[in-house]
This record gives C-alpha cells, structure tokens and sequence, in this order.
C-alpha cells in the first residue's frame, strides 16, 4: 500500500539535502504514518486505519465517526 495518509491525505514530498558544502542532493520526506486500530462504537467492531500522527489528533477532536463518516462520503470503503 502506498505511504498515504487515509484520512488527511498526507503523502511523501521531495526536497533536498544540504552537504556542509552546499551540495544539494534529492530526498523524500515521508509522513508520520501509523497503522492503528480503533474501535467504532457505533458498529460495535475495531476498524484499521493507515494514518498521520496529525490524523490520530484530527480523530481525537471531532471523534471518531465524524472521521469515517466524511470517509465513506468521499468514496473510500471503511
């Protein structure tokens, strides 16, 4: 599976590395991606997730089912 977040849409960006002699040289910058399980109270079962570390504090502010709701609004199969 590809290093994306499902729920903020984070995914690898590029930008360089910087020698001591100004050499630049390509990099990624990968997000902070943790596989997490989460029980969805609602339907009484645990559900995994691929998400950011911003992801988890997104789900813990506006909740869980708010998160999964807006999900399955935009297509993806939770």
């Amino acid at each position: 599976m590809a290093r994306v977040c499902q729920v903020t849409g984070k995914k690898p960006i590029t930008g360089h590395h910087i020698s001591f002699s100004n050499i630049k040289t390509k990099r990624r910058f990968l997000p902070n991606l943790q596989t997490k399980r989460f029980f969805l109270a609602e339907e009484d079962r645990w559900i995994t997730l691929k998400v950011s570390s911003d992801a988890i504090r997104t789900i813990n502010k506006r909740g869980l089912y708010a998160v999964v709701k807006e999900l399955r609004e935009a297509g993806q199969a939770i």
